[in-house]
């Protein structure tokens, strides 16, 4: 039982350890980076289309843009994405990827990470127009760095239909325990009360939290998606306000070129 208790623990810190030494960025209006790419027009908002097609992406440190670009653009499911959450990134990165499939985007940094000495926070892509975006700095501190989560959250304009979109990252199991982790989901939901139409994706670092989503009303139609990492399904999409997709117009994409130690989730959502 000795043994299993330091595998544990040793397992514990390596799920922990990207985002264990860090500064936080505490200012809840900043770092802020967004932009629109100049060479593409977004759609003009006369419509909302019959399906979204909606992706995040956990990119491990954002080490591997290039070969993410690579994965999101290498066809269905992932091509020609709506709207894409994105995940332990920094502002370089995000803006990359977002130039590359000429979306919109907008980007808050969680933390300053002494190892990799960039930021680490959450971005949203859009092929729509972001019209309102902010930071929700979400409760507890990690136990051992005490370093913070953020969500970053954005109003997208779907033709002409509003739909608040947040790309999370909630803390690891190794940096608060589940009732913490839970806290965090309440911050999410209370930010979203006021909106009638919410996308809430990203990384949850637990898959028993999807049940706190369904309390609050929410669809989860990643439920039955496979592993995401090489264990654990730990990466989904949460709707409120939105029809949830056929059992098949969800799924993994498992082939990541090596970007990442987490694969892309995606999902076909009937249009607002």
């Amino acid at each position: 039982m000795k043994q299993r208790g330091v595998a544990l623990i040793v397992l514990g810190l390596a799920a922990g350890a990207g985002c264990r030494t860090a500064s936080n960025h505490t200012d809840a209006l900043g770092p802020r980076y967004a932009g629109t790419p100049a060479a593409v027009a977004l759609p003009a908002t006369t419509g909302a289309p019959d399906a979204l097609r909606l992706v995040t992406f956990n990119i491990q440190f954002a080490k591997h843009v290039d070969r993410a670009i690579e994965v999101l653009n290498a066809g269905e499911p992932l091509q020609g994405a709506d709207i894409i959450t994105l995940q332990e990134m920094d502002a370089d990165g995000t803006r990359r990827i977002a130039d590359a499939l000429g979306m919109a985007y907008v980007y808050y940094p969680a933390i300053l990470h002494r190892r990799t000495r960039r930021d680490f926070g959450n971005a949203i892509l859009s092929r729509w127009p972001i019209v309102e975006d902010r930071k929700v700095i979400l409760p507890h501190l990690a136990r051992f760095e005490n370093t913070q989560r953020v969500a970053t959250a954005a109003t997208v304009l779907v033709g002409d239909v509003a739909v608040r979109v947040y790309s999370v990252h909630l803390a690891t199991w190794v940096e608060v325990g589940p009732g913490a982790r839970r806290d965090q989901v309440q911050a999410i939901l209370a930010d979203a009360r006021p909106y009638e139409r919410v996308v809430v994706s990203g990384d949850m670092n637990s898959y028993g939290i999807g049940a706190a989503f369904q309390l609050a009303g929410y669809r989860w139609p990643t439920e039955y998606n496979p592993a995401t990492d090489r264990w654990f399904k730990w990466d989904h999409i949460f709707l409120k306000g939105l029809d949830a997709p056929e059992r098949d117009s969800t799924g993994v994409f498992r082939e990541t070129r090596g970007a990442s130690d987490h694969r892309p989730v995606w999902a076909v959502i009937p249009g607002p």
